[in-house]
């Protein structure tokens, strides 16, 4: 009986991503949208093979925001130290890291570079909130994934649940 209790005490390595989104994905200010690829309209989208074979190696997009009305950016900043807290765990392997304008954005992966379980990207700005998407996929590489940004770009967000989220980051 102890050792069971040992073993579980030592898998729960503290919070993850997924035990973040489930606690706080109906909680004011949050949304959560779980979709296929093919919600992203990329019919219209000139891609390379690279791009194309990155594109449908991911199967599904779990996307939680955190963009509160009435929040004071202090509130603001405790949640994207949580969620940063999260990511500082070593099995989120670092991809990428960058700064626009207002806000910072953090592109990390689960696996290893060829084959790769899960991409997680964080975009965060203390003024308006954050944004955590998880691509989950078969077979992807994290340099194809990174290769998609530019197809996101010219991908269509107007006429899907998607709309608005793009516009996060400008």
């Amino acid at each position: 009986m102890m050792a069971l209790v040992t073993t579980l005490i030592s898998c729960n390595q503290g919070p993850t991503l997924q035990t973040y989104y489930v606690d706080n994905e109906l909680k004011s200010g949050y949304a959560q949208i779980d979709a296929p690829t093919s919600l992203i309209n990329i019919e219209h989208v000139e891609m390379t093979e690279q791009q194309r074979n990155a594109y449908k190696s991911v199967d599904k997009l779990n996307i939680l925001t955190y963009m509160p009305k009435d929040s004071s950016t202090g509130t603001i900043k405790q949640e994207i130290e949580k969620v940063t807290a999260i990511l500082k765990n070593p099995k989120y392997e670092e991809l990428v890291r960058g700064s626009t304008g207002e806000g910072k954005y953090l592109v990390k992966y689960i696996g290893d570079i060829d084959n790769v379980d899960e991409v997680i990207i964080f975009g965060s700005d203390v003024n308006r909130g954050f944004i955590i998407a998880r691509l989950l996929g078969d077979d992807m590489n994290a340099g194809k994934i990174y290769a998609l940004r530019t197809v996101l770009d010219k991908a269509k967000f107007d006429d899907t649940d998607l709309k608005g989220l793009s516009d996060f980051f400008k």
